[in-house]
């Protein structure tokens, strides 16, 4: 029998031999390899090797509570050990999809489904049995999930697939726009099959690529014009952005939002929400062009009981929105200093982000606003990206991406100063290796 591992680098090479490239998530590949966690508490997660990290991945964007709340953690506990799953009906749900409305006022009907990729594509396909068009509208390089119906227009810059295996009779049926109103109501106004418009409600991941407010408000209005439903993404923004997302901060009224992550409690899972007469293509007690339900949806763990017991915890937590404005602080802090620091070092470059995300961008074009296209925001050098996380970490700091990183109720100043130090430790070494030339 062969010893069990005990390394990073020993789990990686076990990994790869019963798992493609080792990983679940293409964003875990990390050369020579990535870390391997044990445990977390609050901001700190340790490998399998004992070093601690202050974690700006937290859970991607999920844990905006801090790894394992105590509260969080009793209502798993005491759920597990009353029901896992039945595939039933439970109370759990119905408390659960209550908070959700009261919190989001134009969410009036729920659907509990299993990630945030099952939430964007079973909108997509209510929003096509509802308007009977077949056509999606989506903006360039925001991101709804691995589904065959957005991946055309994921990567930055590209009308194409980001895939191999989409069929090109869907890459057809999906519209890609740039982020600016005149964009989206040119493809609208162009085309009278398009279903929805559905627009990440950050801009591209998470803000990295910022987007003005009245790509929001387009977005509505063009739907509103031409009998289109629009569907705000907020898998990451939703309960994080403020108690109602960010639409309650920019006061847009999306059809359909889709949410996960923070929605769930940072458990497995993903919600539908929206107007009631949308949402009632899935009401098996609704007939609709001879389907009762006119959208087929199933799924054994939809509002897993598990779930609800969690994320019934975490929207308690943040309706009144003191955990997101303390998460909101600290990212302000981070992009203070770090931007400092570039300065300090002559690194051109800028850390940016809104509510509790911080971005990186080194180069001259972009002083932090919306006015750079997604394709020289995303482009950032790989290299310099991959030096740069291996430095951070060996120092004792973990982002969520190669550029970005989030923040959560857990984290304080002094993570703020440690996490400054490592910075700007990271960028003297990168420096000495000629990664800013």
């Amino acid at each position: 029998m062969k010893d069990h591992p005990t390394t990073n680098a020993e789990y990686f090479d076990a990994a790869r031999a019963v798992m493609p490239g080792g990983i679940n998530h293409r964003y875990r590949w990390k050369l020579p390899h990535p870390i391997y966690v044990d445990r977390a508490e609050g901001a700190y997660k340790w490998d399998i090797e004992g070093r601690c990290y202050i974690d700006y991945k937290m859970g991607s964007a999920s844990q905006i509570l801090g790894h394992c709340h105590p509260d969080i953690v009793a209502a798993l506990r005491e759920q597990a050990g009353r029901l896992l799953l039945a595939a039933d009906c439970h109370s759990l749900e119905v408390d659960w999809a209550q908070k959700i409305c009261d919190m989001i006022p134009s969410i009036e009907h729920v659907r509990f489904v299993a990630s945030g990729t099952e939430a964007s594509m079973l909108a997509l396909r209510v929003a096509r049995a509802f308007t009977g068009r077949d056509k999606i509208l989506r903006v360039d390089a925001h991101y709804h999930g691995w589904h065959d119906h957005t991946m055309r227009g994921t990567v930055a810059g590209s009308n194409k697939a980001a895939s191999l295996g989409v069929p090109q009779a869907i890459e057809d049926l999906t519209l890609v726009c740039a982020a600016n109103r005149p964009a989206i109501d040119a493809a609208v106004d162009g085309d009278p099959d398009i279903a929805a418009i559905i627009v990440e409600a950050s801009g591209a991941s998470f803000g990295s690529v910022p987007m003005a407010e009245d790509v929001l408000h387009a977005a509505r209005e063009a739907a509103d014009r031409t009998g289109a439903l629009f569907i705000l993404d907020e898998v990451i923004t939703g309960f994080r952005w403020s108690p109602g997302g960010r639409q309650q901060l920019v006061e847009v009224t999306p059809d359909m939002t889709t949410l996960a992550k923070v929605a769930t409690g940072g458990m497995p899972g993903g919600v539908l929400g929206g107007r009631r007469d949308v949402m009632a293509m899935l009401d098996p007690a609704v007939e609709t062009r001879g389907l009762k339900p006119a959208v087929l949806h199933q799924g054994t763990f939809n509002g897993a009981p598990i779930c609800a017991a969690t994320a019934c915890v975490m929207l308690d937590h943040l309706v009144d929105g003191a955990p997101q404005a303390h998460a909101d602080n600290i990212a302000a802090a981070l992009r203070e200093g770090i931007t400092s620091l570039m300065q300090t070092k002559d690194i051109d470059g800028v850390c940016y982000g809104d509510s509790s995300t911080w971005h990186l961008y080194f180069g001259e074009e972009f002083d932090g606003t919306h006015e750079v296209p997604a394709a020289v925001l995303r482009g950032f050098n790989p290299g310099r990206a991959a030096a740069l996380g291996r430095a951070l970490n060996a120092r004792g700091v973990d982002l969520m991406s190669a550029m970005s990183g989030v923040t959560s109720a857990a984290h304080t100043m002094q993570d703020v100063d440690e996490t400054l130090s490592a910075f700007g430790a990271a960028f003297d070494v990168l420096k000495e290796d000629g990664h800013f030339d």
